[in-house]
């Protein structure tokens, strides 16, 4: 175990960073991200009309953003630990933000998507520094938990926000202003970093980089979520889906070779060791399917069975958002005394229970009854789940491969919501069409139609929760909570973090 990058002390300096003015930052950063992930949900029918994209582009406004992020999420991990956490921090902000004003200026959808492609590549940069300064600012322990419990729990606000948001632009103003809001967050928040974040890198020797390995990684992850994405509507038996997912293979199998021969890996394979740092991805990619689709289809479900607004529908998952906060509030003070794999179960079966009352939810039934009961399990499931697995994914792991860590769950994250999404998609839309085209006109037989694909859709997603439910009752580490940190007595004052020490090259 290497030394801290920084170093809490009880007593600020003129030269120190507050801990508190820290996780504010970061977490404005990555609620910014988050954000983007689901603002366009409900603005997409306002996109199409303006822009005059067919259905088929139109989805791409989704997946660009989604699939150059979850692509090099680790490869901009791994760049925050080499060349400066707070300077890839600051230049994800940059390009993030620029990013979001070529798209709100966009006349055309091509425009559009591929500005959403280079607002992922911000993200990508932004996600695992902010991640990572987190971890490298909070020590191991009760302190860190509670860091990473607002952490978590923004996550899941902000995807809900994301919603409500879109909904609320699309109706009023106009969709371009989902993306301007960025801009001005994005620029000052580059500007200011160096005077809120302390800058750090990962401690030990220069080495040579492992380009081969990111790029052979990145390449893999980015032709697996765009091939996922694909597949909903070219078929999984498709020649070209097929070979696809044959190079994926190929490039993965690649990528572990040269982990293997390399000096400095950019995903040291050693990380896999630790039991609960691979059990927590890999149930996180189980529970982002799960949820990835929760939110598409109940925003789908909302609009075409209930006859919701968009600014309604958005409106709708306000309860939800606080409840998450409720939820990441319950994990974070349960997991200082319980195992986190008890944690990560109630959070699971609350999941498991809500998608289970949406799939009974009737068309024209009541959002009070059906669906709001729904919506609390859920908000609470998420928050717990969200909380429990950003704390799992860092137990035991070096400061000088905390981006590392922050870019594999985030990874598993973006990746398993892509895989989840397409799945259910794919087992939801079977056969809808032309369902559809036997109903005719008649809108009360549409309206069944577009239910029972719903209902189906909320099943396959709690099945999803169910496969993440079992890892964690077989396979996550039952380990006892870490006895709390000595506290140092002090004057009361808020705990600064001193300005790391510079590194030198060797």
């Amino acid at each position: 175990m290497t030394a801290p990058d920084v170093v809490t002390s009880g007593k600020g300096t003129g030269a120190g960073y507050k801990a508190g003015a820290i996780l504010a930052f970061v977490c404005m950063a990555q609620f910014m991200v988050f954000l983007d992930v689901s603002i366009v949900n409900l603005a997409l029918p306002s996109i199409q009309d303006g822009l005059g994209m067919s259905d088929v582009s139109l989805e791409y406004v989704v997946t660009a953003y989604a699939t150059v992020l979850g692509g090099f999420l680790l490869l901009g991990g791994r760049l925050a630990d080499r060349y400066g956490r707070r300077k890839v921090l600051q230049t994800g902000l940059t390009v993030f933000a620029l990013a979001s004003l070529v798209a709100a200026l966009s006349d055309s959808g091509n425009v559009l998507i591929s500005a959403r492609a280079v607002q992922g590549l911000g993200s990508a940069m932004i996600a695992p520094s902010a991640l990572s300064i987190l971890t490298n600012t909070f020590p191991e322990g009760p302190e860190r938990n509670k860091a990473l419990g607002l952490w978590g729990s923004l996550s899941g606000i902000a995807s809900i926000v994301g919603v409500i948001l879109g909904g609320v632009l699309a109706d009023g103003p106009g969709w371009e202003y989902i993306f301007y809001i960025n801009v001005p967050i994005g620029l000052l928040g580059a500007l200011f970093a160096a005077k809120v974040v302390p800058d750090s890198k990962a401690d030990g020797p220069r080495t040579r980089f492992d380009f081969f390995g990111a790029a052979t990684l990145t390449a893999a992850l980015l032709l697996l979520i765009f091939t996922l994405g694909e597949a909903t509507h070219r078929g999984w038996g498709d020649s070209r889906t097929v070979v696809s997912f044959v190079i994926v293979g190929v490039l993965l199998a690649s990528f572990l070779v040269i982990e293997t021969k390399v000096e400095a890996p950019v995903m040291p394979l050693r990380v896999f060791r630790l039991k609960s740092v691979s059990t927590a991805n890999i149930a996180a990619v189980s529970v982002f399917g799960a949820f990835s689709a929760l939110f598409f289809f109940a925003s789908i479900f909302m609009q075409q069975v209930y006859g919701f607004s968009p600014m309604k529908a958005g409106f709708a998952y306000v309860p939800l958002a606080f409840c998450v906060a409720a939820g990441a509030g319950i994990a974070s003070g349960l997991i200082a005394k319980v195992a986190a794999r008890i944690v990560l179960l109630i959070g699971l079966a609350a999941t498991i229970g809500g998608l289970l009352l949406l799939t009974r939810a009737p068309a024209g039934g009541s959002y009070a009854i059906d669906l709001l009961p729904a919506f609390i399990l859920l908000g609470i499931g998420c928050g717990m789940c969200f909380v429990t697995l950003q704390i799992a994914a860092f137990a035991g792991i070096a400061d000088s491969e905390a981006g590392v860590a922050a870019g594999l769950i985030n990874t598993s994250q973006e990746a398993g919501g892509a895989l989840g999404l397409a799945v259910i998609v794919t087992i939801a839309y079977n056969g809808l069409a032309e369902k559809l085209t036997k109903a005719g006109g008649d809108a009360a037989k549409a309206v069944s139609v577009q239910e029972s694909a719903n209902h189906t859709a909320f099943l396959a997603a709690a099945c999803f929760a169910a496969v993440a439910l079992f890892i964690a009752a077989f396979f996550f580490p039952n380990a006892k909570p870490q006895a709390p940190a000595p506290v140092a007595q002090g004057d009361g004052e808020e705990p600064v973090v001193e300005a790391p020490k510079p590194v030198i090259a060797h």
